[in-house]
Protein backbone atom coordinates (compact mmCIF):
# COMPACT_ATOMS: atom_id res chain seq x y z
CA UNK A 1 0.00 0.00 0.00
CA UNK A 2 1.38 3.39 -1.06
CA UNK A 3 0.27 6.49 0.85
CA UNK A 4 0.45 9.74 -1.11
CA UNK A 5 -1.34 13.07 -1.38
CA UNK A 6 -0.88 16.79 -0.88
CA UNK A 7 -0.48 19.02 2.14
CA UNK A 8 -0.83 22.80 2.39
CA UNK A 9 1.52 24.93 4.49
CA UNK A 10 0.51 28.48 5.43
CA UNK A 11 3.17 31.12 6.19
CA UNK A 12 2.49 34.68 7.34
CA UNK A 13 5.01 36.99 5.66
CA UNK A 14 4.04 40.48 6.89
CA UNK A 15 1.16 42.60 8.19
CA UNK A 16 0.97 45.83 6.15
CA UNK A 17 -1.76 48.42 6.70
CA UNK A 18 -3.82 48.87 3.53
CA UNK A 19 -7.19 50.25 2.46
CA UNK A 20 -9.66 47.42 1.93
CA UNK A 21 -11.28 47.21 -1.49
CA UNK A 22 -14.51 45.82 -0.04
CA UNK A 23 -15.20 47.83 3.13
CA UNK A 24 -13.07 50.89 2.23
CA UNK A 25 -11.46 51.16 5.68
CA UNK A 26 -7.77 51.25 6.51
CA UNK A 27 -6.80 48.09 8.39
CA UNK A 28 -4.13 45.47 8.85
CA UNK A 29 -3.99 42.97 5.99
CA UNK A 30 -1.91 39.88 6.89
CA UNK A 31 0.07 38.74 3.84
CA UNK A 32 0.05 34.95 3.65
CA UNK A 33 1.86 32.45 1.45
CA UNK A 34 0.16 29.10 0.87
CA UNK A 35 2.47 26.34 -0.39
CA UNK A 36 0.95 23.03 -1.49
CA UNK A 37 3.40 20.12 -1.56
CA UNK A 38 3.10 16.56 -2.85
CA UNK A 39 3.76 13.98 -0.12
CA UNK A 40 4.72 10.32 -0.25
CA UNK A 41 4.44 8.40 3.02
CA UNK A 42 3.85 11.77 4.77
CA UNK A 43 7.21 13.13 3.53
CA UNK A 44 6.89 16.34 1.44
CA UNK A 45 8.73 15.81 -1.85
CA UNK A 46 8.08 18.79 -4.14
CA UNK A 47 6.00 21.94 -4.40
CA UNK A 48 2.81 21.69 -6.45
CA UNK A 49 1.63 25.31 -6.13
CA UNK A 50 2.38 28.58 -4.36
CA UNK A 51 -0.26 31.28 -3.81
CA UNK A 52 -0.14 34.66 -2.09
CA UNK A 53 -3.11 36.49 -0.55
CA UNK A 54 -4.00 39.32 1.81
CA UNK A 55 -7.02 39.34 4.11
CA UNK A 56 -8.72 42.36 5.69
CA UNK A 57 -8.69 42.16 9.49
CA UNK A 58 -12.02 44.00 9.74
CA UNK A 59 -14.33 42.45 7.14
CA UNK A 60 -12.41 39.27 6.21
CA UNK A 61 -12.26 39.98 2.47
CA UNK A 62 -9.43 38.04 0.85
CA UNK A 63 -7.55 39.20 -2.23
CA UNK A 64 -5.00 37.24 -4.21
CA UNK A 65 -1.75 38.96 -5.14
CA UNK A 66 1.11 38.04 -7.45
CA UNK A 67 4.56 37.09 -6.22
CA UNK A 68 5.99 40.49 -7.20
CA UNK A 69 3.20 42.30 -5.34
CA UNK A 70 3.75 40.04 -2.32
CA UNK A 71 7.46 40.90 -2.26
CA UNK A 72 6.65 44.63 -2.38
CA UNK A 73 4.07 44.30 0.42
CA UNK A 74 6.45 42.24 2.55
CA UNK A 75 9.14 44.92 2.22
CA UNK A 76 6.59 47.61 3.03
CA UNK A 77 5.12 45.76 6.01
CA UNK A 78 8.43 44.72 7.58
Amino acid sequence: MIVFGTRAYLHQLAVPTLVCGRCGRSAAHPLRKKVTRFTLFFVPLFTVSTKYATQCALCGAEQRVTRAQAEQLAARGA
